[in-house]
């Protein structure tokens, strides 16, 4: 049998195309993630399959009856004119023998994969990841295989994202943490580590402080350390009291390094920030930026009028 065809082969492809998901995951490509994780569980449920029989391989709805043969080892023929079986029946065939059980999450990756879903992919294949990352440790041991040695850099997200002992927000931040912390490091792979933990500090060094006020109220934005990278990230504070007592709450995070974005309180915390010590870092700033003074909802005009007329009040 071609090695195309081989166990090897299969379970070497299943790991490119489950690395090429989980790092489509992570940069939001989630139409990309669906046609990558959809690939890596075809081809490890067929290594499962020819770790099995090679002859579990053969497509029986179509193709010479020779396959057969061929998938017997009898018989040789030219790559190009083997079929195997598809990713649904594959699937189809491991739940048979008790590899895989019913799952209507899997069933709708698979769909999603090959684009006959009854809706768009986009962001619908983002909730996917818990069940790649399940549906591949089910399958790997189909044949014993380590779970490490398939995810390699990315064992720590896999195992995340399925520890059903933690909340389902901490499970996604700290996926999320875990892809971050990889693009930083592919982004910045051409630099020493000496010099990467020296952008770091630079980073962090930032002293940006930006005021604004909108309809909501009192925006401010600063920076704190992003739990992904170690660098200085943009975080933004809104005024939950009132502007003779203000009370400053950090409510977003967005890291120019790594991309690691988290839009909610609970996603902060979930990636390991004391909010309510950031919260007083922002305050503190506030007051030295602000100097004591509010801001004003002075129409523009007004300002514009005052800010003419000082020097003249002056030479009076």
């Amino acid at each position: 049998m071609d090695d195309s065809f081989s166990f090897e082969s299969f379970l070497e492809g299943a790991k490119k195309a489950a690395h090429r998901a989980m790092d489509d995951h992570g940069r939001g490509e989630y139409d990309e993630f669906a046609l990558h994780g959809g690939v890596a569980i075809e081809r490890l449920a067929k290594a499962v399959l020819v770790s099995k029989n090679p002859v579990y391989l053969l497509d029986t709805n179509k193709g010479s009856p020779d396959l057969l043969l061929y998938f017997g080892g009898h018989l040789d023929m030219a790559a190009d004119k083997v079929r195997t079986v598809g990713a649904k029946d594959s699937i189809k065939r491991l739940r048979s023998i008790g590899v895989l059980l019913p799952d209507p999450r899997l069933d709708q990756l698979i769909d999603l994969r090959n684009g006959t879903a009854h809706s768009t992919v986009g962001d619908q294949a983002k909730t996917f990841l818990p069940t790649l990352a399940q549906t591949v440790e089910t399958l790997l041991k189909g044949f014993g295989g380590p779970v490490d040695a398939f995810w390699g850099r990315w064992t720590s997200a896999a195992r995340m994202a399925v520890d059903d002992k933690r909340s389902q927000v901490y499970r996604d931040v700290q996926v999320r943490i875990r892809q971050a912390k990889h693009r930083f490091d592919d982004r910045f792979s051409d630099l020493p580590e000496h010099l990467r933990h020296r952008l770091k500090i630079e980073q962090l060094r930032l002293e940006g402080f930006a005021v604004g006020y909108t309809e909501s109220g009192l925006q401010i934005e600063s920076h704190e350390s992003c739990s992904a990278c170690g660098s200085g990230a943009h975080v933004l504070s809104v005024n939950r009291g009132t502007e003779e007592s203000p009370h400053f709450a950090v409510i977003a995070l967005r890291c120019s390094m790594c991309y690691l974005k988290l839009a909610t309180r609970d996603e902060l915390a979930a990636a390991g920030m004391d909010v309510e010590r950031a919260d007083d870092r922002v305050a503190k700033k506030a007051t030295r930026f602000l100097a004591g003074a509010g801001l004003s909802e002075m129409p523009l005009q007004m300002m514009v009028e005052q800010f003419l007329n000082a020097d003249i009040d002056e030479l009076d």
